[in-house]
């Protein structure tokens, strides 16, 4: 069943950022005045189709992976001499640099939006408050302890975990200090720390920040009850259900959820006796969990099964909302936030910083469109936008076929005053089909050795 929520999210999500991206090629070049032949929605065969007015023909083809706006061009074939000057490859070096352009600037336009409605209807968070400082840690030595609420880090404010997240990781790389602002409970007054570090979280895959400088998240106490059982998995098998409250393991005694998944993660492929309590009933079940992904160079237990969900005391929650108006302001600089964030990213992965393991393909992002469709609608509307954002961006890199390569080349043409010769062209074609293509296969690659 999970596999098939995967499928139809990714379906979705894949299916907005192309038409989106290939709506703003199409808005533009027919206020330049360009034919479009064809707005196609996916590729292969076409499974509806529709012809408008202007001779476009609108269609959604069987390969839900991709999209195209097919223009007139003399380049492309023979174009009836009454219709030259509807042709793309006729307009302006300006017109054609607008048209270009603009799938990548509707990407991050539907980020904008997808941000600006969260904000407006609001996003409920989880404070930032310190549950443990591991002793003689990074954050111990930092000054940092239990129940101060982080409010800072690196001078700029932060209202969530994910929020705290986003800093640490693009502050990989660097050496010397990082500087958290905390304020303990109950208090009105701050106080910065200094948290000493050395070629920050390089190296490590995936990044920890939180692991690495020592810290817990404050959460409520949460008992060992089984909220989900995905079906498949080793819980399933093993005969767990939703509701399920874990009370041993191998005889000993599980004090809360976080000590069965430490037991669960140190057993992969070991068999272990679960004493669990069923509507007032004690049995007893054996579980195996299954090796999973790779952590720290070694494998973990993974067993299929999530907690139920705890009622979080309303003093830790925080909820961000802002008015219609001031919603666009924060919605613009939270798409530049995460823009400057991604292309940073790249910048440390091409220097070696961040490892390439880290690039995700379609497996990864259909797994995780799927979580955060089950999650919420919040959660989706924000992968949605990080997923445009990133799209926007890729397709902006000086990589001929894609669209930041064919703008490349349309600057240089207005810098000389004449095109590219098409033997370059050619050439640049088939060097960005390769990059583009090994890439692809990079992330096809990790995603499997991710799901092994």
């Amino acid at each position: 069943m999970n596999v098939i929520q995967d499928v139809l999210a990714v379906i979705v999500v894949l299916g907005l950022l192309v038409t989106f991206h290939e709506f703003g090629h199409f808005w533009v070049a027919r206020r330049c005045g360009v034919k479009v032949l064809r707005f196609s929605v996916g590729f292969g065969k076409p499974l509806w189709t529709r012809l408008d007015r202007h001779g476009t023909e609108f269609a959604v083809a069987a390969i839900p992976l991709g999209g195209y706006v097919k223009m007139l061009d003399e380049r492309e074939g023979p174009v009836d001499p009454g219709e030259t000057h509807l042709a793309f490859n006729r307009k302006s070096v300006w017109a054609r640099i607008a048209i270009v352009a603009a799938g990548p600037l509707a990407n991050f336009l539907l980020a904008i939006v997808a941000y600006w409605l969260l904000f407006v209807v609001g996003i409920t968070t989880v404070a930032p408050v310190v549950g443990e400082v591991a002793p003689d840690s990074t954050a111990a030595r930092g000054g940092l302890a239990t129940g101060q609420e982080i409010v800072a880090v690196q001078g700029e404010p932060v209202r969530s975990w994910d929020d705290i997240n986003l800093k640490l990781i693009s502050a990989i790389g660097e050496s010397g200090a990082l500087s958290m602002t905390t304020r303990p409970e109950g208090a009105t007054a701050s106080r910065e720390h200094r948290l000493a570090v050395d070629d920050w979280l390089v190296g490590q895959d995936p990044p920890r920040p939180l692991a690495t400088l020592g810290l817990t998240p404050w959460r409520p106490a949460m008992p060992a009850v089984l909220g989900q059982v995905l079906d498949g998995e080793a819980a399933a098998d093993a005969g767990l259900q939703p509701g399920d409250r874990v009370i041993a393991v191998d005889g000993e005694p599980i004090a809360g959820w976080m000590a069965f998944v430490e037991r669960v993660r140190a057993a992969p492929g070991a068999s272990l006796s679960l004493e669990v309590e069923r509507a007032g009933e004690r049995r007893t079940l054996t579980l195996t969990p299954r090796p999973s992904a790779r952590e720290a160079g070694e494998r973990i237990g993974y067993i299929g099964a999530g907690v139920a969900s705890v009622e979080w005391p309303a003093e830790y929650q925080r909820e961000i909302h802002y008015g219609p108006l001031e919603a666009i302001g924060q919605s613009i600089h939270k798409t530049a936030e995460m823009s400057v964030l991604t292309l940073d990213a790249m910048r440390k992965m091409l220097v070696g910083l961040i490892s390439p393991s880290n690039l995700s393909g379609p497996i990864t992002i259909a797994r995780i469109a799927g979580e955060t469709a089950r999650t919420g609608v919040e959660s989706f509307i924000g992968f949605l936008a990080y997923l445009s954002i990133s799209l926007g961006i890729l397709n902006l890199l000086p990589i001929p076929v894609l669209d930041g390569g064919h703008l490349v080349y349309y600057v240089i043409e207005a810098v000389r005053g004449r095109p590219v010769s098409e033997q370059v062209q050619a050439v640049g074609f088939r060097i960005g089909l390769a990059l583009v293509g090994s890439l692809m296969l990079m992330a096809m690659y990790f995603d499997l050795m991710r799901l092994w």
